[in-house]
């Protein structure tokens, strides 16, 4: 057996090209077997950098559009936030495919550092908005302008070892997942701090003038630091043609296949379109996307909003407060449980069974309301880590689905298709949900479903639907080819 493996070992020696940054990786993953955390950090910091900012306006995005004093009345105020959310949605929808071909074309690091400067800028000047349509369009120019989740999905498969792809994809959505939720606590913590911090922040000053400045320029500070690291970050693509023989013969031993490159060249023209277990694991993907993003900006509006309306009335730092406290518990749950029950239940089981306990759960909220006190905070809280917890075991699972649906020539492509999709649908969610919540604080006294629990209702329609479409004969998993499972 040492001397098949050894035997193995030898033919897989690969011509590596001296100058290609692609071809350095290879090697290096050739050599070092395990995981090497430096790459974990990597994707983790680029990842949160690019989350961050998505959604760490909703805590105070209340408060900012009622400064403008756009909306006529209390009840519109959630409307006019919606279209500021969903303007950077359709920012990143327009371009990430475009995105996606230059990060083919010159590389996942280029697109990546692109993506992290325009964080740095329009973040930066979103916090200094004076106006509704000045928010509204350095929200459109970041999207547009920061495509590096694609990419950076792409990279985090092939800067590891196959046994270890899993590893890193689950390393892209807990950074992505922990960002939609310490963003928002950030932003809870940061804005308006002349109110809440006046001893450091004076009335009349800077911070006076700019109330929600302070939160995007924390997070543009870490988007510089993230920069500057990330000239170091390693570039998988390669820059050589991929024509030699000893490539082709030694990348279809790897892969346990007896496919070279010029076979792999014919069958790119396959269409990724009609790859059922890659578009339907997309379509439930957009579809539990769309529910996150109205559930995030639902949450958001609901819980700062007044007792009047069926809200909360919690002050932004309140709800920094219960979202740091379910980013903890994301953090926790991705490192230390999340493992153990998805090797027991498998990746897509687990999600079906979160997906279907998530329904009662967020149908509660409104009932939450109904609490003051202690009981109130000990409660929101415990609800808010549950429904996290549930996204993001779902998000995880169908990431693996994608990326397991595709050979590593269409990875790339695959991903984008998917960002693109899902872009779409996101930008549909803060506007549908900011609109919705605003319809049902409009009928408080209705027979059927009165006030908020309309809106919680209508949010778990779009994620039952998307649980349902979770199971076959809809949703289909790739099956292993032999080769596949002798690796295994």
């Amino acid at each position: 057996m040492e001397e098949v493996k050894n035997i193995r070992q030898g033919l897989l020696k690969k011509h590596y090209h001296e100058n290609c940054s692609g071809c350095k990786v290879d090697k290096a993953k050739e050599l070092k077997t395990d995981v090497t955390i430096t790459n974990l950090f990597n994707i983790w910091m680029v990842v949160l950098c690019s989350s961050l900012p998505i959604s760490s306006l909703f805590p105070y995005l209340y408060f900012m559009v009622q400064d403008f004093h756009i909306a006529k009345r209390e009840e519109d105020i959630s409307g006019y936030a919606g279209y500021v959310g969903s303007a950077f949605m359709l920012g990143r929808a327009l371009t990430s495919i475009l995105w996606g071909m230059v990060a083919d074309r010159y590389g996942r690091k280029p697109v990546v550092m692109i993506g992290i400067v325009s964080v740095i800028i329009f973040n930066t000047l979103f916090g200094l908005s004076t106006s509704f349509w000045m928010a509204v369009i350095m929200r459109f120019l970041l999207g547009s302008l920061n495509g590096l989740l694609g990419p950076m999905k792409a990279y985090s498969s092939e800067i590891f070892r196959e046994e270890h792809q899993a590893l890193g994809l689950s390393t892209f959505s807990a950074a992505w997942g922990i960002g939609l939720v310490i963003g928002p606590a950030l932003g809870g913590y940061l804005a308006q701090p002349v109110e809440k911090y006046p001893h450091l922040f004076p009335k009349d000053s800077f911070w006076d003038k700019f109330p929600y400045f302070l939160p995007c320029l924390a997070i543009s500070v870490f988007a510089l630091v993230v920069l500057v690291a990330s000239f170091w970050l390693p570039e998988t693509l390669h820059n050589h043609p991929h024509s030699d023989e000893s490539n082709d013969d030694s990348g279809a031993l790897e892969t346990g296949s007896n496919e070279t490159d010029n076979d792999k060249i014919i069958r790119k023209g396959d269409n990724l379109f009609l790859n059922w277990p890659l578009m339907s694991s997309i379509i439930v993907y957009c579809i539990i996307s769309l529910h996150d993003i109205a559930y995030q900006e639902v949450f958001s509006l609901w819980t700062v909003s007044s007792r009047r309306l069926g809200g909360l009335n919690f002050t932004t730092d309140i709800v920094g407060d219960v979202l740091a406290v379910s980013g903890v518990g994301l953090i926790i749950f991705q490192l230390a449980i999340y493992p153990a029950l998805e090797r027991a239940f498998g990746p897509i089981r687990f999600a079906r069974i979160t997906g279907v306990l998530s329904i009662p759960l967020l149908q509660s909220y409104p009932f939450v309301a109904m609490l003051s006190g202690v009981s109130l905070y000990v409660v929101i809280n415990v609800v808010s880590v549950l429904k996290n917890l549930m996204t993001v075991t779902i998000i995880t699972g169908l990431f693996l689905l994608q990326n397991r649906a595709v050979e590593q020539y269409q990875r790339g492509a695959a991903n984008g298709l998917s960002m693109t999709a899902m872009s779409v649908f996101k930008a549909i969610g803060p506007a549908a949900g900011g609109a919705i919540l605003t319809w049902s604080q409009k009928r408080m006294h209705a027979s059927f479903l009165p006030g908020t629990h309309m809106v919680f209702f209508l949010l778990n329609v779009i994620g039952g639907l998307g649980v349902l479409l979770m199971f076959t004969p809809f949703l289909k998993v790739k099956k292993k080819t032999p080769s596949e499972e002798l690796r295994a």
